[in-house]
């Protein structure tokens, strides 16, 4: 799953031809990490990336140290922005733009967007871009966090560096006009600062100031600062730890794995070796909702009528496919 970009500033809105264009002459003007035998420049640091990441990762150290003097209103509400930011990347970004798994009506879809803006991981079309190619080339060089590389580049370090020239390359062959259709897609990518500046610091830290009297030091480290670094990291467990550890039910021949603890925080996304051998199952995972929050919160919206056209693998589908590829474990 993507973080915030390793690339620069945020690109003016453009059209699906005109973005792939872009994003190959930016790497043929400006090449690209490479690895061991590839052509070109060799990797370039994003020096902003690392000073910013080590900033957010201090104070979210710092913040730490308010929570027993932060009013108890003030840690619920954080851990509800939390989980509206969960919601933004797993029900939105992830399940609904990146693989279509189910289909959700405009009201459902500005509120996942405005939750995805929370998140500031990237707008949908990026997250969603480099998702697809994560999911085309996984552990390989066109992959954004290459497992391969090690945990800490699959973690954080993949946003340290500029991306691989194969990310580039190999991506600008997929096929994204279908995000790009999306007018709320849209609308969030040309607002993505203001919305990210509103949703991610602003509305989190001023709620506890205005409706309960906390103060705004705590307001902004515990909602805002704690919140979002905390966020980030769970998200980054599922590109690392569900790549490393755990076993692999479905399909053995493949990196992703079966994680408990990364299922538990992610809010269902931690069933990988599931996710990566069936990617268009809306629950993504074969147990439903057992453990998986994100799955409850799609299915209340079918029920709200707001979301509609659930993929589902069948389980003689699933069935022959742990027979054939899995390690034999449950």
């Amino acid at each position: 799953m993507p973080g915030p970009a390793a690339d620069g500033a945020q690109v003016p809105f453009r059209n699906a031809k005109e973005e792939i264009r872009a994003r190959v002459e930016g790497s043929e003007a400006g090449g690209g990490q490479q690895g061991p035998g590839a052509r070109g420049p060799r990797q370039n640091i994003v020096w902003r990336n690392v000073v910013l990441m080590s900033l957010l990762h201090l104070g979210a150290v710092y913040s730490l140290a308010l929570i027993p003097t932060a009013k108890p209103l003030t840690l619920l509400w954080a851990y509800f922005c939390f989980l509206l930011t969960a919601l933004g990347v797993t029900a939105g970004a992830h399940r609904l733009w990146s693989h279509r798994s189910y289909k959700a009506k405009l009201p459902l879809r500005i509120f996942l967007a405005a939750a995805n803006s929370m998140a500031f991981q990237n707008d949908i079309f990026e997250w969603a871009r480099d998702h697809r190619v994560h999911h085309k080339y996984s552990e390989t060089d066109a992959d954004p966090h290459n497992a391969r590389r090690g945990f800490f580049f699959s973690h954080i370090g993949w946003l340290f560096v500029r991306k691989h020239r194969d990310v580039i390359e190999k991506g600008s062959k997929l096929d994204f006009t279908d995000l790009l259709a999306d007018p709320v897609v849209r609308f969030q990518r040309k607002y993505y600062k203001i919305t990210v500046v509103l949703m991610c610091f602003v509305i989190p830290t001023l709620v506890p100031w205005c409706f309960w009297g906390e103060s705004l030091w705590n307001s902004y480290f515990l909602a805002s600062i704690l919140r979002y670094t905390i966020s980030l990291n769970i998200t980054w467990l599922v590109n690392s730890a569900a790549h490393m550890y755990g076993n692999r039910p479905y399909d053995k021949h493949i990196s992703p794995r079966q994680n408990p603890l990364v299922t538990l925080g992610a809010i269902g996304e931690g069933f990988h070796n599931y996710h990566h051998t069936f990617p268009f199952d809306y629950s993504a995972s074969e147990f439903g909702l057992n453990f998986n929050p994100t799955t409850w919160f799609i299915d209340l919206m079918c029920w709200l009528g707001l979301a509609t056209d659930r993929k589902r693998a069948t389980k003689p589908m699933i069935e022959a496919r742990k027979a054939k590829t899995g390690d034999g474990s449950t």
